[in-house]
Formats: structure tokens, C-alpha cells, sequence
């Protein structure tokens, strides 16, 4: 078998853990703590009522627990990779984690931001701007992620 091949559960659980994790940064931050937007800020529910807010605050409810179980069968796909005994390099998980979350900021950006424009990460003069901002944030994370998760690889068919 090859170590490719005994790598992808904890490649996969990886990259679900990171677009779990991915998601709930930017729920915590651009949401709750920054309070850029909301899910549905620019989908008409701005946040200028206490209806709205109670809206949109129903909305985030319901991303975060969906990132939350992201987050779960991240986890118990990590959990039972480990059970089968291997003991990858770290970077096997950590490369596809960034991939993960990557992968949620460009599909999260992409779908929201742009096809449905439901929210932008900061509405106003400069929207564009932030939301390609965000966009170029998940291409880097997905490119740097996928170069540590080779390098791991590298690292443990040489071993």
C-alpha cells in the first residue's frame, strides 16, 4: 500500500476539520467580535431593527451549528484515522486543516459574496475589495496548505 495511500483519512479528516474550524473563525471574528455582517445583512435584513437583528441572528445560529458539525465529523474521521495505528507526520494534518479552511473561504466567498450576495465581509464603499481580499486569503491558505501536506508527504516516503 502505498504512504499516499495511508495518508488520506487524515488528509480528508483534515480538510473537513478546516472547513469547520475555517467557518467558525469567521463567524467568531467578522460576525460576533468585529461585527462586519451578519448571514443575511445584505439580503435585506440590515442590521438597523431588533427584527433584523433577531433574523440574522437566527441565520448565524444556524451556520455556526452547521460549521460545528463540520467540525464533529472532522474530528471523529481524525479519531478513527488514528485507530488504525499510523502515525503520520504533522504536517499531514496541519497542510490539509489550512486547505480546509481555504477551501470554506473560497466557496463561503464565492456563493455568498458574489453569486448570491447575501453578506460581503464589510458592506460599504470598499466591498469588493474586502470580499477579493477574503477570496485571496483562502487561495493562499489552500496553496500553502497543499505545499506542507506534500512536504510531509515527501518527508515520510523518505523515511
Amino acid at each position: 500500500m502505498s504512504e499516499n495511500h495511508n495518508h488520506t483519512p487524515f488528509v480528508t479528516a483534515g480538510i473537513v476539520l478546516g472547513l469547520g474550524l475555517g467557518g467558525f473563525v469567521d463567524g467568531i471574528v467578522l460576525h460576533q467580535i468585529l461585527q462586519w455582517h451578519h448571514m443575511l445583512t445584505s439580503a435585506g435584513f440590515p442590521p438597523t431593527s431588533v427584527g433584523n437583528l433577531e433574523v440574522n441572528t437566527l441565520a448565524d445560529g444556524l451556520f455556526h451549528a452547521t460549521t460545528w458539525v463540520s467540525t464533529v465529523i472532522g474530528l471523529a474521521l481524525l479519531w478513527r484515522a488514528k485507530r488504525q495505528g499510523e502515525q503520520p507526520p504533522v504536517k499531514i494534518l496541519v497542510g490539509p486543516i489550512a486547505v480546509g479552511w481555504g477551501l470554506f473561504n473560497l466557496v463561503e466567498g464565492i456563493i455568498d459574496h458574489h453569486i448570491l450576495g447575501i453578506h460581503h465581509v464589510r458592506s460599504g464603499p470598499d466591498q469588493l475589495l474586502w470580499d477579493l481580499a477574503f477570496l485571496a486569503f483562502g487561495a493562499i491558505l489552500v496553496v500553502i496548505g497543499w505545499m506542507v501536506a506534500r512536504g510531509g508527504q515527501r518527508k515520510k516516503a523518505t523515511e
